[in-house]
């Protein structure tokens, strides 16, 4: 291990889109004047823990994502020390996002981390010519401000690809939703904690804004 501290862990546990969340990465910190080599993956728990950001990507079945998370031998506990307890930049992404719930209902129901109050369940569009999975280009409403977002606005485009939503249980914490057949929550905010239910590194501009709001943050 280099001696020079990760700015950003991307946690690796079997899941997600981590060559492209990493080179989204790469290409922001680049422009923000950052070492784009002190961008990792991984999936040590000492690596997450020295890393002065880390990333939660994600793709798949909830209880399948969080087993592959708690069987990474100190991971569990190192996002617990590092992100709730010592305040560490947190950005969970799609799966990653879902996690932050309470729990999730697909296939059951399973314990997620806890950091966001909330419910993940399934899609219920009240239009039923809606397909699920959402799949594709939504535009978001923005609720409320939030540092990362930077000058983005209602209005801009993010992709998403999910069947599952989290219902978020208080109202400051929702950041941005989308519409499908209802409001759908799209970004999630609280202290430390952002995560967007669509993929940031799959939308263009806005998404690669985000990822360069989320370098510049101090929470």
């Amino acid at each position: 291990m280099s001696a020079v501290k990760p700015l950003v862990a991307i946690v690796d546990y079997g899941a997600g889109n981590l060559r492209s969340c990493a080179k989204g990465f790469e290409r922001m910190a680049a422009e923000e004047g950052l070492d784009p080599r002190r961008i990792v993956v991984t999936d040590q728990a000492e690596v997450v823990a020295q890393a002065e950001r880390i990333v939660l990507p994600g793709d798949g079945a909830f209880a399948d994502c969080k087993r592959s998370i708690a069987a990474l031998p100190g991971l569990l506990d190192v996002l617990d020390e590092q992100v709730v307890k010592g305040g560490k930049p947190f950005f969970g992404i799609c799966i990653g996002m879902q996690l932050l719930a309470d729990e999730g209902l697909e296939h059951g129901h399973h314990a997620g981390f806890g950091w966001i109050s909330g419910v993940v369940d399934r899609l219920q569009p009240s239009d039923p010519a809606l397909k699920i999975p959402h799949m594709g280009w939504n535009n978001l409403d923005v609720h409320h401000h939030h540092p990362v977002l930077g000058h983005a606005r209602s209005g801009v485009h993010a992709y998403f690809v999910h069947s599952y939503a989290l219902e978020v249980a208080r109202e400051h914490d929702l950041v941005a939703t989308a519409d499908y057949g209802g409001p759908v929550t799209a970004i999630v905010a609280r202290d430390n904690i952002f995560g967007t239910q669509f993929h940031p590194e799959k939308s263009q501009a806005f998404g690669l804004s985000l990822l360069a709001g989320f370098l510049r943050w101090r929470p």
